[in-house]
């Protein structure tokens, strides 16, 4: 019996938040595409938390918009509420959050990937790949089916092998009851990729008609709301916006929890993947927290056309009487309806020390891996790899370098070299604290910082560029005009200082160094600066942070000048580190495990030192001269 056979450039196995975004950027780039999912239902599903961004994870959204992506788009097109966190906090942490229409956000990305040029949509499970000679060289589905192709990229998510679990209750499916993928974990094992087992988990959705409000405090969006794309017209997303509600557990919660712990099959032994450290189930909070009385819980619409909602911070997989009994405990709960259990949820995902910076597989030529799959958590993870993936992926195809950010460049930078250098024992989930120079990658200057490398790969427009390269030129002029313009003594300057507790002056000041005090801004000196002229706010608030914390990132810039000079050391293909006599035992196995491509990624391996960077420095310089 014959089989179908197809031909393609590129297969992207799985259509999350990483799939989507791969196969748009291979599509997008003239490759010939094909992305495979097992129910076209779920393409980019939020099967967990209805948001996008948040902590850090803001900063990955706009990185991604600033590259070519599609995960900003989306969300500024579907949101229901958006704010901006720990804006009493430095620049360097601002993030922006937004919740989501979740059936509209996975619509309407499913409308983007059905309208792409050069890009197939196939309802299938893909159960092998095929691998000759160490390459790609095709995938096979369930049905036999064989799709030959030139690249391959693994954005499987939580389906491989997955099973829901909660209480004595077992189900062998993918998130929210959707197929699992069982068949491929076998295929990759015997191609010689290492497997882990981890786990995460999700709350009980509630009916929003049984919960008394009253007991809760609302939660508002920002009044003003900021866009993620650049692309979207701040004036098009100013809507009628949804609340959330806060409120919290109490003792009796964590009672019902504690005498119910040996029936959580987190405890009693029954999963044996790895979780999440900094998303914990609320009977983790319970048990590693015991001295804190209370926990926050937030009720968060899932849409506008469902009165499901998100029980945030109370992710559990006790048992459904159980379940009943804890949620029905906290203030505004008590009649809750659950329309969908809690439960945690296990998969297969890979060991990601085994892929190169460019997120191909170091042994399989081709072969390409992003998102949850390589053993991070979140929406916005998933989608940062998948692009870097599937613009490596077109990149190989077409002859073209490949893209690796590093550290210094972007918080996607800091993302995958932590994943493919670092050894990661639970899912790694990205945060501010990460970065080394956060406050030269805030969120704010994605796009200045990231827009020409997108234009260069070919996902960002002549068009967008110019108009990136122009507001540049306007924040340059904007700054030179306050540091060239003077107030003196009068008193509508002295005025205005003292309504501000900001000390007066004695003598003339240029604009600028008023900006730098802490209590005064761009915006509020506005009064007493008579040649401003309007501006873009995105001009205006570069203007403000360039000016005001000069000093700073001025210290920033001369410690990534120091990074770039052991991160542009480059190790040569196929070294074997083992032939370095001055080299402990230790680092010549790390070394030899992680295959660094780079003097800087062989110094954040685990278990090298200083001093075994330096022996292998100058082993590096003496080969340079042999040769």
């Amino acid at each position: 019996m014959s089989a179908l056979i197809e031909n393609y450039d590129v297969a992207v196995i799985g259509a999350g938040h990483a799939g989507c975004e791969a196969a748009l950027a291979s599509a997008r780039l003239g490759l010939e595409t094909i992305i495979f999912t097992v129910s076209v239902e779920s393409i980019a599903l939020m099967p967990c938390n209805p948001n996008i961004g948040g902590s850090s994870k803001g900063h990955l959204v706009r990185e991604i918009d600033a590259l070519g992506g599609e995960m900003g788009k989306n969300i500024d097109k579907t949101f229901i509420q958006s704010k901006m966190l720990n804006k009493s906090k430095g620049p360097a942490v601002h993030s922006l959050r937004a919740q989501a229409d979740k059936a509209q956000y996975s619509r309407r990305m499913r409308q983007v990937l059905e309208n792409t040029n050069h890009l197939t949509i196939k309802q299938a499970e893909v159960t092998e790949i095929v691998v000759q000679d160490n390459k790609i060289t095709g995938v096979k589905t369930f049905s036999g089916a064989l799709y030959q192709c030139k690249a391959a990229i693994l954005c499987t998510g939580t389906y491989l092998r997955s099973r829901c679990l909660y209480g004595e209750v077992i189900n062998y499916t993918g998130p929210n009851g959707l197929q699992a993928a069982n068949y491929l974990s076998e295929s990759l094992k015997k191609n010689g990729i290492e497997m882990f087992r981890f786990k995460t988990g999700t709350p009980a959705r509630i009916d929003k008609r049984s919960i008394d409000f009253s007991k809760m405090q609302e939660q508002y969006g920002d009044e003003r709301v900021i866009p993620f794309s650049f692309t979207t017209n701040p004036d098009d997303v100013q809507i009628k916006q949804e609340s959330c509600w806060l409120t919290y557990t109490n003792e009796e919660t964590h009672n019902i929890i504690r005498k119910n712990l040996n029936r959580s099959p987190l405890y009693a032994g029954v999963i044996e993947g790895t979780g999440p450290r900094y998303c914990p189930s609320i009977e983790d909070k319970v048990v590693k927290f015991a001295d804190k009385n209370r926990h926050q819980v937030f009720l968060e619409p899932e849409g506008l056309y469902t009165n499901e909602m998100y029980v945030g911070g109370m992710s559990s997989s006790l048992p459904e009487d159980v379940q009943h009994n804890m949620y029905h405990s906290v203030p505004g709960l008590e009649n809750a309806k659950i329309v969908k259990n809690a439960y945690a949820i296990e998969y297969d995902c890979i060991n990601p020390r085994q892929l190169n910076p460019t997120l191909e597989f170091k042994n399989i030529e081709g072969l390409f891996s992003g998102g949850q799959f390589n053993g991070s958590s979140g929406y916005e993870e998933a989608a940062a790899q998948g692009l870097v993936a599937g613009i490596n992926a077109a990149c190989k195809l077409l002859k073209r370098e490949m893209l690796v950010l590093d550290r210094s460049q972007a918080y996607i930078g800091v993302l995958i070299d932590d994943l493919v250098t670092k050894e990661n024992k639970e899912p790694y989930r990205m945060m501010t604290s990460r970065a080394e120079y956060r406050l030269l990658l805030r969120q704010d200057n994605a796009i200045f910082r990231l827009s020409e490398i997108g234009h260069r790969v070919g996902l960002i427009s002549d068009e967008q560029f110019n108009r990136v390269l122009d507001l540049e030129h306007e924040i340059e002029m904007e700054i030179k005009r306050l540091e060239n313009t003077f107030v003196g003594t009068t008193k509508e300057v002295q005025d205005l200082l003292e309504k501000y507790q900001s000390t007066l002056i004695n003598s003339g000041v240029d604009l600028a160094e008023l900006v730098k005090r802490p209590e005064l801004s761009y915006d509020l000196i506005a009064p007493i600066d008579k040649s401003r002229v309007l501006l873009d706010e995105k001009v205006t608030e570069q203007v403000n942070i360039i000016i005001k914390y000069d000093g700073y990132i001025k210290r920033q810039l001369k410690q990534v000048e120091q990074f770039k000079k052991i991160e542009n050391k480059k190790i040569p293909d196929g070294f074997d580190f083992k032939e370095i006599n001055g080299l402990r035992i230790e680092a010549k196995q790390k070394l030899d495990l992680f295959k660094p491509v780079s003097i800087g990624q062989a110094s954040r391996i685990s278990g090298v030192t200083p001093a075994d960077i330096s022996v292998l420095l100058v082993y590096l310089e003496q080969l340079k001269y042999r040769n």
